[in-house]
C-alpha cells in the first residue's frame, strides 16, 4: 500500500536562523514535496510564537502556489475566531482565482495563540465558531435573504467559488458537524493526545455528500522525524522534545539544536510532563517510519497522511521528507 502523503508546514524557526529566512525556506520544501509526489501543502496559523513563522497562511499560500505548478496548497488551518468572515472569504476567493483548482481552505476553531496575542488580534471567542462559519459560507455563496443586513455584500472576485473546506479537529468535537456539512476533515494527531479513530468514525457516520466532497475524506496530521538510522532520527527529534517541554511550561523560544537538547538535564518530572503534553510522534529509519505510519493510518481509517517535520537543520528536514517518500513509494 502506498499512502497519500501531504505536508503541514509551520515555517519552523531554528535557533540561530532569522524568522524571515524560515519563511523564505517554505518554497524549498514545497518544490521538493511537489517533485516527490505529495498531494498537498498546508500552512498552519500561529501567532506570537518565536519557533513558528507561519503567522499569515493566506500570504504563504499565494507565495508557494506561485512557486509550484501542480501541488494543492492551503491552510491547516485558518483559525476562524481570528478573522472577519468577509475578509477570509475575499482572501480565499482571490487565491482560487489566481490558482484555479489548487487551493484548500482548512478551518480551525482555536485561536492558535496565547491569550495576549488573541487580545491583539481582537479574536472572537471559540463559542462563536458556528455563527462565524455560517456567515463565511453565506457570504461566499451570496445566500443571505433580501432584507438581511448583509444581503448586498459581494465577495470579490465573485465568479469563483470558495475552495474546498476542511474542518480541523484535535478532540473529535467538530467531526460529526464536518461530515453533516459535506466538508473534508483533518485530525491533529501531531499535537493531540486524543485517539483519532473515534473522531474519524463520527465524521464518516455523519457524512453527507457535497459538490466538493462526493465521498468523505479524512486526513491524519502526524509528526514524523525520519533519518537513515533510528539513532540519528532520535538525535534529530531531541529538538522537538525540548521544544515541547518548553511550550508545556509556557516558554516560547526558537527550536533548539540537537546539541542543546541533548545537553539539557532532563528530570523524571520533565519526561512525565513531556509525555502528557506531546501528541504521538513517529521517529526512526525509513522502514520503521513507514510501518508505523501505515499502522496509524489503518487504526484511524484515514484516507491521507499529512506529515509535519520540525528539525533544527533545514537540510535534514528536507532529507526526512525525501526518505519518507522513497520508503512509502518502494513499499
Amino acid at each position: 500500500m502506498t499512502p497519500i502523503l501531504s505536508v503541514l508546514d509551520l515555517a519552523p524557526v531554528p535557533d540561530g536562523t532569522p524568522p524571515s529566512e524560515a519563511v523564505r525556506r517554505t518554497v524549498d520544501l514545497a518544490r521538493l514535496a511537489e517533485e516527490l509526489g505529495f498531494a498537498r501543502y498546508w500552512f498552519a496559523e500561529h501567532h506570537s510564537m518565536p519557533s513558528v513563522a507561519s503567522s499569515a497562511p493566506e500570504i504563504l499560500i499565494g507565495h508557494v502556489a506561485a512557486a509550484t505548478r501542480r501541488i494543492r496548497v492551503g491552510s491547516g488551518g485558518m483559525m476562524l475566531p481570528n478573522h472577519a468572515p468577509l475578509r477570509l472569504a475575499e482572501a480565499f476567493h482571490t487565491l482560487a482565482a489566481l490558482h484555479p483548482g489548487r487551493i484548500d481552505l482548512g478551518i480551525g476553531r482555536a485561536p492558535g495563540s496565547e491569550p495576549a496575542a488573541s487580545r491583539a488580534l481582537r479574536a472572537f471567542g471559540g463559542e462563536q465558531f458556528s455563527p462565524l462559519m455560517s456567515e463565511l459560507l453565506f457570504l461566499s455563496q451570496a445566500r443571505f435573504s433580501p432584507g438581511h443586513l448583509l444581503h448586498k455584500v459581494r465577495v470579490m472576485p465573485d465568479d469563483v467559488a470558495l475552495p474546498p473546506v476542511w474542518i480541523l479537529g484535535s478532540s473529535g468535537a467538530s467531526a460529526a458537524a464536518a461530515g453533516q456539512s459535506g466538508f473534508g476533515y483533518s485530525f491533529a494527531t501531531h499535537f493531540s493526545p486524543e485517539p483519532a479513530a473515534p473522531a474519524v468514525r463520527a465524521y464518516r457516520d455523519n457524512f453527507r455528500p457535497s459538490d466538493s466532497f462526493p465521498a468523505p475524506h479524512a486526513i491524519l496530521a502526524v509528526a514524523v522525524t525520519c533519518a537513515e538510522s533510528e539513532e540519528e532520527a532520535q538525535t534529530l527529534d531531541s529538538t522537538m522534545q525540548l521544544a515541547w517541554l518548553r511550550i508545556a511550561r509556557g516558554e516560547y523560544l526558537p527550536l533548539p539544536s540537537p546539541e542543546e537538547a541533548q545537553a539539557y538535564p532532563w528530570s523524571e518530572a520533565d519526561r512525565e510532563l513531556l509525555r502528557r503534553s506531546r501528541g504521538p510522534s513517529i521517529v526512526g529509519s525509513p522502514q520503521q517510519v513507514r510501518e508505523q505510519l501505515l499502522a496509524l493510518q489503518a487504526d484511524a481509517a484515514a484516507d491521507e497522511l499529512m506529515v509535519v517535520t520540525n528539525i533544527w537543520s533545514h537540510e535534514k528536514r528536507l532529507d526526512s521528507y525525501r526518505l519518507l517518500a522513497r520508503a512509502c513509494a518502494s513499499g
